[in-house]
């Protein structure tokens, strides 16, 4: 019997009906792997670092390395992704990304610091190609009104994906003793998720051939100021970019003075942090999963302003907590409110996209959230020493809560934004699975 096809899903799609389609399934699991993947990379090149020079500067350095490449040529990568077989794009960056991590056991053996740091800002280049095209792909994927519930699904994937892949990066350092047999078994998830990707209708990932037409006549750089311009006319793009912007000015600051603030300000053990995290990461999930059922049933506008009104309202309790149980509850409201925010950004752009433009405003989007990040993560040190980490943190609350406020506007002001979900607002179906 031939597997159900996006195109015959008629009532609102959940999670269980995007798992039948085979597409979705293919580019979900590759995605699972990619990110348990990143999760091994970055902690064992930062346990190598730490081990070589003991230093926190190197760390920072390495930090700034692979958080650059989306900043310098997100929009560039964005721009690939729609004048390229998409599906070709997934299968080369995983394959060459398990190459430049395979080089890394090398590297780490030798001990050579510049060879560790070069490799590490290669396979973030590569990676940065990766999103973008996953991201474009994956309307073609599912039914218009399952995005939120796929975006939602994978966002709870990440996550996972990201403790499984300290979590195996820990085991295997703790029992060889050594880092480097951990870019041995990443680089051979990279290689799965590249087959994996392989098996995806191969229609799916290629944009409609006028649209590439188009893009490589005018170049790459009047591609780019295109989407842009895309992105400058619509009333809910503006809305997801500029508030997850404005937002990770305020947040960035906070991810670097956590830290500090638990240890030196509420003088609390550093044991505290992976609890903390561990709660965190709890209710993101939980939150995903809920999320995902109600994905048919709410907006996505209504969802995100809501959610980054809770992240305000959250870095506003941090800034008075008295110590750390009290921010057990807190954290792990951060994480409930944080995984709308995530998913259904990814669902706004996608929707107020054409397939010709997705993978540009999908690259301005990584862009955007990294440039604001790096800039917040710049500032966090200077602010702190001039006022206070608590005064930092009620800073951080109020740049969220404009955030909030700028998205409310800027979807009220657009006209009907997202229509609700049903058969009126659904587009031609998308390219079906075959038999």
């Amino acid at each position: 019997m031939p597997e159900p096809t996006a195109a015959a899903t008629a009532r609102p799609t959940g999670t269980r009906d995007l798992l039948r389609l085979r597409d979705f399934r293919r580019l979900y699991v590759a995605q699972a792997i990619s990110d348990v993947g990143d999760g091994m990379t970055y902690l064992a090149l930062f346990l190598a670092v730490l081990h070589l020079t003991g230093s926190a500067a190197a760390i920072a350095l390495m930090s700034i390395l692979i958080a650059l490449p989306p900043v310098t040529i997100g929009l560039f990568a964005g721009a690939w992704a729609d004048r390229a077989d998409r599906r070709r794009i997934m299968v080369v960056s995983d394959s060459a990304r398990a190459g430049v991590v395979l080089l890394l056991v090398p590297a780490v053996l030798a001990g050579s610091l510049p060879a560790m740091f070069a490799l590490a800002t290669v396979q973030a280049v590569i990676g940065t190609f990766f999103s973008p095209a996953r991201i474009a792909m994956l309307p073609r994927a599912v039914p218009r009104d399952g995005l939120l519930a796929a975006n939602s699904l994978g966002q709870v994937t990440r996550m996972a994906g990201s403790v499984v892949g300290g979590t195996v990066t820990g085991v295997i350092a703790g029992t060889a003793g050594v880092v480097w047999p951990v870019f041995v078994v990443d680089a051979a998830s990279f290689l799965v998720s590249a087959v994996v990707v392989v098996g995806v209708s191969r229609d799916l990932g290629r944009p409609a051939a006028d649209a590439v037409a188009a893009v490589r006549a005018r170049g790459l750089a009047s591609a780019v100021a295109e989407g842009l311009g895309v992105i400058a006319r619509s009333g809910p793009l503006l809305a997801a970019l500029g508030g997850v912007a404005v937002t990770m000015l305020g947040i960035g600051a906070i991810n670097v003075l956590f830290i500090p603030f638990l240890v030196d300000e509420l003088g609390a053990s550093p044991a505290w942090a992976g609890l903390l995290e561990g709660a965190q990461t709890l209710s993101m999930v939980v939150s995903g999963v809920v999320l995902a059922g109600l994905a048919a049933r709410v907006s996505a506008p209504r969802l995100f302003t809501g959610g980054l009104a809770g992240v305000a309202a959250c870095i506003a309790l941090l800034a008075i907590a008295p110590g750390p149980l009290a921010l057990l509850p807190i954290l792990f409201a951060v994480g409930a409110f944080v995984m709308p925010v995530q998913a259904t950004t990814m669902t706004i752009v996608q929707r107020s996209t054409t397939d010709a433009t997705r993978g540009r405003v999908a690259g301005a989007l990584n862009a955007a959230i990294q440039t604001a990040t790096i800039a917040s993560m710049a500032a966090a040190g200077i602010l702190a020493d001039v006022v206070g980490m608590r005064t930092v943190f009620a800073m951080g609350a109020t740049i969220t809560l404009v955030a909030a406020v700028l998205a409310w506007a800027l979807f009220r002001r657009a006209a009907s934004p997202e229509p609700r979900t049903g058969p009126a607002a659904t587009p031609p179906p998308p390219i079906p699975d075959p038999a």
